[in-house]
């Protein structure tokens, strides 16, 4: 699907399914996750950002898995150049510690009175500690800058491997954030499900830690 047929799919929600003043937030991941490390273009996500500016629709950027310097940027939504009104962030925010933070422009995070904002793991001395530690080191290590030449040297190495060995189908990344599909016979459509879970069985036998994502768990 292109850029634009998205854009036209969301024209088509809003004028058959819903209009767009009923519609409170838009809630987007600038990489899909769980669903297969895709990459939203850049063009998209601006688009996005216009959409929801015309009707009045916060933009919320999801930034648990893509933030705090794996793609290359402290958030991955700076590749795409614009400013979302809320982000989401966790997981590396503090290093392992249960931390998780919501972000955004003052006069919506000033909006609910008191006692109208509250999380599970919030407020937490230690993680909030660890949480600073983290930002020292991210920019004392450079790990932004890390984060690229990881992926380039991944992205090398896999799309060197390919050319000898059909299984390895797109390889794609953002940072250090990289996803190899293995697919049968060479072909992108026919995904070997069977194949990824016997690599990343053996990965972990060998003390490396793999994850499957996507529908198809490739």
């Amino acid at each position: 699907m292109s850029v634009q047929d998205s854009l036209d799919a969301l024209e088509h929600l809003f004028k058959y399914d819903i209009e767009p003043a009923r519609v409170a937030a838009i809630i987007v991941e600038p990489v899909m996750g769980e669903g297969g490390f895709y990459i939203a273009p850049p063009e998209f996500l601006q688009a996005l950002r216009r959409l929801c500016d015309q009707h009045g629709i916060v933009l919320v950027i999801d930034e648990i898995q893509t933030g705090f310097a794996r793609t290359g940027r402290m958030f991955a939504i700076e590749h795409a150049g614009i400013e979302p009104d809320l982000m989401t962030m966790a997981k590396s925010l503090a290093g392992g510690f249960p931390l998780a933070a919501v972000v955004g422009k003052a006069h919506i995070m000033d909006a609910p009175g008191p006692g109208g904002l509250g999380g599970t793991y919030a407020g937490s001395p230690i993680a909030c500690a660890a949480a600073l530690a983290v930002l020292e080191v991210i920019d004392s290590e450079k790990l932004c800058e890390r984060a690229e030449q990881i992926g380039r040297t991944m992205v090398d190495t896999l799309r060197g491997a390919a050319m000898s060995l059909p299984a390895i189908g797109e390889v794609r990344n953002l940072g250090a954030m990289v996803a190899m599909e293995l697919v049968k016979n060479g072909d992108a459509h026919q995904p070997d499900a069977d194949l990824t879970k016997a690599l990343t069985k053996r990965a972990a036998e060998k003390g490396l830690v793999l994850l499957s994502a996507g529908c198809t768990g490739t």
